[in-house]
């Protein structure tokens, strides 16, 4: 499939200078780097770094406190800009088919502009003008591959798992991952000039992964996604932008950075794979590390040479001769070569303070699935079975499944957009009921889940001004918060406390309801997609954390990394086939 815009690889997506605040909060700080026509360059960072709202300063959805962002597209007067985010670029009132239509706008007046010449021209064929205006409403429909564009729909809406939605159905009616698979389609089918994605990949499974990078390593314009998909960026990106609150001192990173690329405050520049980039800043930490433990003993020493050293030799060194020429003759070599060493030392101090490297700041580090655990918590028998799920069944969202599940064991449940991973967590914890089969539980166990899209209920109605402390205190209880604070699960930064849950990222949002969920931790775990939205490091560690949680954890991902790294237990799910909406 053609992936069709009216940019070339001459065109230059610049980013100058750009800072950004919220309130008295900084998400930006002197923000500069560049995309050309044919990169694909990936957006990474913290959550709580800035990636969104750097992706929607660059759309012009949001003005920047500075700095300013350049485009330029050859043989183009107002170039647009397709960005993928967190609301759909459609109504919930439209159908599938209006939105697709409306998507697809710009390519059928393209056609239809061609057709207006081509009359205009033939009613007068002598006319130059009418001729040079056909000729470009030509190149410019060839440019969007107008006349492919009822093939273009149908093959998207098939590669990215949509093919058996109905083309009548209300895109409001749609479950959260078709409306962002909706989102992804509606984006690339509208061709822009310049392609922004904020996680891109969240609800896509391999086939749809997979056609999604067959899209974009053709795309003639800049292209920059923000993206958490480790194996993805591994795969598909030609650089990346990190985005780091905390950078690496460019005399460190120096290592990192190829092509020419150098550091901002608050950005790094690689050309490579994110595997690639993990390891060389992995790296490039442990030589900060060692550099200023070095700086510091040298530092130590010089400001004691400094100190003590005011004479050479011993405390009661006499000159041998008693005359009384000599004895001026070596008080005066003994004071110049003392003031020699002393100044020598001070300059070199001096130096040394004035360059020396900043100490590496505390690592915000997870702390792990079963931190707040007490010793009496999830003290079964590891046989013991918590579930038993037999012929489970949801019409069209879930086919027939069964399984146990131990007191200790980790099921990792994966399958196709569609299959119903979320579906069959929905009926494990009770918010959905089975069409036909049964799912039988230990009645005094907690099942606690953590779920896609972000919950953190507001009992106290405190609005848009609750703090994160308040927050997690409402949904843990005083009691608990007194027992378990916030600061044990390492998610969350401290300077992040009083800020309102509202200006936080989706991300982290989500370390916020982990942490809620983790202060008193269930016997059964279950995490539907928990590598959405967490930042790269955040995700691995989550990983790592997994196999130690003391109870039972079933986990629902489509997370290439995660599937590859899996050691326990493994449920797929298969799809039941579907016929195609049939679009024309």
């Amino acid at each position: 499939m053609s992936t069709p815009s009216s940019s070339h690889t001459s065109s230059h997506l610049k980013v100058s200078r750009v800072s950004h605040s919220f309130g008295n909060h900084r998400v930006l700080t002197d923000i500069s780097f560049s995309v050309t026509g044919g990169e694909l360059v990936g957006l990474i960072g913290e959550n709580g770094s800035g990636k969104s709202t750097l992706l929607r300063i660059i759309a012009g959805l949001i003005d920047p406190d500075g700095g300013e962002v350049r485009l330029s597209i050859p043989g183009v007067q107002s170039p647009r800009i397709g960005l993928l985010h967190q609301e759909p670029p459609f109504s919930p009132a439209a159908t599938v088919s209006e939105a697709i239509e409306q998507a697809v706008s710009p390519t059928r007046r393209a056609a239809a502009a061609v057709d207006q010449a081509a009359q205009r021209l033939a009613e007068h064929p002598n006319d130059q003008k009418r001729a040079e205006d056909y000729t470009k409403a030509l190149e410019y429909a060839e440019q969007m591959d107008a006349w492919s564009i009822d093939s273009r729909i149908s093959q998207m809406l098939s590669g990215l798992g949509l093919a058996e939605i109905p083309l009548n159905q209300l895109t409001g009616q749609l479950s959260g991952g078709q409306r962002a698979r909706l989102s992804l389609a509606w984006v690339l089918l509208n061709s822009p000039d310049v392609l922004l994605l904020d996680e891109p990949t969240n609800h896509l499974d391999d086939e749809a992964t997979s056609y999604l990078g067959t899209l974009l390593s053709p795309w003639r314009g800049p292209v920059l996604l923000a993206s958490h998909d480790r194996a993805f960026l591994d795969e598909s990106v030609t650089s990346l932008v990190d985005l780091d609150p905390s950078p690496i001192p460019h005399e460190v990173s120096a290592p990192l950075l190829q092509n020419g690329d150098g550091t901002g405050i608050s950005v790094t520049r690689f050309s490579g794979t994110y595997t690639d980039y993990l390891n060389a800043r992995l790296d490039a930490r442990q030589r900060w590390k060692q550099q200023y433990r070095d700086e510091q003993a040298e530092l130590k020493r010089l400001r004691a040479s400094v100190r003590e050293n005011q004479t050479v030799g011993h405390d009661d060194w006499r000159p041998r001769s008693e005359v009384r020429m000599a004895a001026k003759f070596y008080a005066d070599r003994n004071a110049k070569t003392v003031s020699r060493r002393v100044n020598d030392a001070r300059a070199r101090l001096k130096e040394l303070e004035e360059t020396q490297i900043r100490k590496p700041p505390h690592e915000l580090r997870f702390q792990g699935l079963a931190v707040a655990a007490s010793e009496n918590q999830h003290q079964r028998g590891t046989q013991s079975p918590l579930f038993s799920v037999s012929e489970v069944r949801v019409e069209d969202r879930l086919a027939p499944v069964s399984f146990t599940l131990a007191a200790t064991e980790k099921l990792l449940v994966t399958g196709a957009n569609g299959s119903g991973k979320s579906t069959l967590l929905s009926v494990l914890i009770g918010d959905l009921e089975p069409t036909a089969g049964n799912a039988q539980m230990d009645s005094s166990v907690r099942v606690g889940m953590l779920r896609q899209e972000v919950h953190l209920p507001d009992p106290r109605g405190r609005g848009a001004e609750r703090t994160v402390q308040q927050a997690y205190e409402d949904l843990v209880g005083e009691h608990r918060m007194d027992e378990v604070p916030l600061s044990t699960f390492g998610l969350i930064h401290p300077r992040d406390y009083q800020r309102p849950v509202e200006q936080l990222s989706t991300g982290q949002q989500r370390r916020l309801e982990l942490a809620v969920l983790l202060a008193d931790p269930p016997e059964i775990l279950l995490l539907d997609e928990p590598t959405n939205h967490y930042s790269l490091m955040l995700a691995t560690q989550l990983e790592a954390a997994i196999p130690k949680y003391p109870g039972a954890v079933i986990v629902a991902s489509h997370d290439r990394w995660l599937r590859h790294t899996w050691k326990d237990n493994h449920l797929h799910l298969i799809k039941e086939p579907v016929t195609s909406n049939g679009w024309s």
